[in-house]
């Protein structure tokens, strides 16, 4: 049985050194591209590997694009495999930031067809809180294993998409940045501030307990079917500034069983690129 959306730090910690399991650790500061992979080095889970958000989980950025491009399919499961990440593997994707970066594999992986990868419920936190094991060996590359390799279109939108539901309603775009960043009060990281019009806010953190792990699925399934309002989740598409953070609102969606949502991966940075589309400010 494969893990697809969350597993424990104490299912994780019964499988450590199982050759069947794979640990990759995401630790990602948007302000400090180093400061994950140099966190890593102080100390990380027994086996993880290293993923650096912006040169193995996304392509260069481009004229056009957000900030986070999808990378470069050959070239992402090159380094899949690279790291052992073969079709039969359990892999386990953890960060310290509540699962905000580590979701991003996450969903690279299922959008090539991986079957089993699931997000470590609590992250690095709650792993070093449970006194777990941790080393400072770093887990050599392995070239073992074929790597899943069928990217899925049905499971991004495009711009041009996001602007139709924009125009028209025909789309719920939810966008997981804070508040103040929605409602363009606050941008630290993007030229234009603002959001798309017609999108609705849901902070990512909604999805998260007080301890930092996701809430039970009955509570988020009750959130977004409020957040729904008797559309399909098939009918969502999640947005955040650079297409990361909105995937934790889709592995919300898939705890809550309301599978099939899609996301817009170049997001505000990549809306903003392109003076004609509209903007909107405020709630």
């Amino acid at each position: 049985m494969f893990y697809s959306t969350l597993v424990s730090t104490d299912d994780l910690a019964r499988h450590l050194g199982d050759p069947n399991w794979v640990v990759v650790d995401c630790r990602f500061t948007l302000t400090d591209p180093e400061a994950g992979r140099q966190a890593y080095l102080k100390g990380h889970i027994p086996g993880a590997r290293y993923a650096h958000l912006d040169e193995d989980l996304s392509a260069p950025i481009g004229p056009g694009s957000g900030r986070h491009p999808l990378p470069d399919v050959n070239a992402l499961t090159e380094r899949l495999c690279r790291w052992g990440i073969g079709v039969n593997k359990q892999v386990v994707v953890y960060d310290d930031a509540f699962g905000a970066m580590a979701v991003r594999l996450w969903w690279l992986l299922r959008w090539l067809g991986h079957p089993g990868v699931a997000l470590l419920d609590g992250g690095w936190p709650k792993w070093v809180r449970e006194h777990r094991p941790t080393t400072q060996e770093v887990c050599a590359a392995e070239c073992k294993g074929a790597c899943a390799s069928l990217p899925e279109r049905s499971m991004y939108a495009t711009a041009d998409e996001v602007m139709a539901a924009s125009a028209s309603g025909s789309r719920l775009i939810l966008d997981a940045r804070p508040e103040r960043r929605f409602s363009g009060e606050y941008e630290p990281l993007d030229p234009v501030a603002g959001h798309v019009p017609g999108a609705v806010n849901w902070n990512f953190e909604e999805n998260l307990d007080l301890d930092g792990t996701y809430l039970p699925p009955e509570a988020l399934r009750e959130n977004y079917q409020a957040l729904l309002k008797g559309r399909a989740p098939s009918e969502v598409i999640h947005m955040c500034g650079s297409g990361v953070t909105a995937c934790h609102n889709i592995l919300a969606m898939e705890v809550a069983g309301l599978s099939g949502s899609r996301l817009y991966v170049g997001s505000w940075s990549e809306w903003i690129t392109d003076p004609s589309r509209p903007i909107a400010l405020g709630e």
